[in-house]
C-alpha cells in the first residue's frame, strides 16, 4: 500500500517537473566529478528521474559508465560497461541492459532510483531488496558512494529501516544536492 502510493506520487512529480533530470544533473557538485572513475546509473521507468543527463555529465570528465544487469530474480545485480549506442537486451526483469559482451565493472559511484528518501540516507526502494543486496556486496569489496536520484517531493521525515537496508551517502534532486546526515 505504501509503495503504491509512493509510485503514484512519483508519477505525479514526474509530470509536474519534466526537466528534473537536467536540473538535477547540473546540481551534482563539480568536486565529486573528479573522485569517480566508474559510475553506474539505471534505466528509468515508472516516473523515475532519468540518470542519463548526470551520466552524460560524468562521461564528459572521463568517467566510465555502467548499467545494472539482473542475471536472475534473487541475486545481487552486476554492472556492465555502457556507452550511448551500445546494444541492450532484456535482463531477468525485462529491463534493457548491456549484453553479455559488455565488460563487468566495479562502480565507485552507484546512482539509485527510489520511491522515498530521508535526510539520513534512508531509502525506500521497490521492495525486492536488489539494491540493498548489491550495495552490501559492493561495500564489502571497497568504497562505493551511493547517490539517490529523486524528486524533492519524495522526501519524507524518516524512512523505516531494517538491518539489511543500505543507506545513501547523498541524494540529488532537481532542487538540491543533500549529503546524508549522520544518525545520532
Amino acid at each position: 500500500m505504501l509503495r503504491a502510493s509512493l509510485r503514484d506520487l512519483r508519477k505525479t512529480l514526474a509530470a509536474e517537473t519534466p526537466d528534473a533530470a537536467e536540473r538535477a544533473a547540473g546540481l551534482f557538485p563539480a568536486d565529486r566529478l573528479t573522485r569517480v572513475s566508474v559510475a553506474a546509473g539505471y534505466r528509468a521507468r515508472g516516473g523515475e528521474i532519468d540518470p542519463l543527463p548526470l551520466m552524460q555529465r560524468l562521461a564528459t570528465v572521463g568517467v566510465r559508465l555502467a548499467l545494472p544487469v539482473a542475471e536472475d530474480r534473487d541475486s545481487p545485480l552486476i554492472f556492465r560497461a555502457f556507452k550511448a549506442g551500445d546494444p541492450l537486451a532484456p535482463d531477468a526483469f525485462g529491463i534493457a541492459s548491456p549484453t553479455i559482451d559488455a565488460a563487468v565493472v566495479q562502480p565507485d559511484l552507484v546512482i539509485t532510483p527510489l520511491l522515498a528518501f530521508d535526510r539520513f540516507g534512508g531509502r525506500i526502494g521497490q521492495g525486492g531488496g536488489h539494491y540493498d543486496r548489491t550495495l552490501a556486496l559492493l561495500r564489502a569489496r571497497g568504497p562505493v558512494f551511493v547517490l539517490g536520484l529523486a524528486y524533492a517531493g519524495q522526501q519524507v521525515a524518516r524512512t523505516p529501516l531494517e538491518p539489511h537496508d543500505q543507506r545513501l551517502d547523498a541524494i540529488l534532486t532537481e532542487t538540491a544536492y543533500i549529503e546524508a546526515e549522520k544518525d545520532l
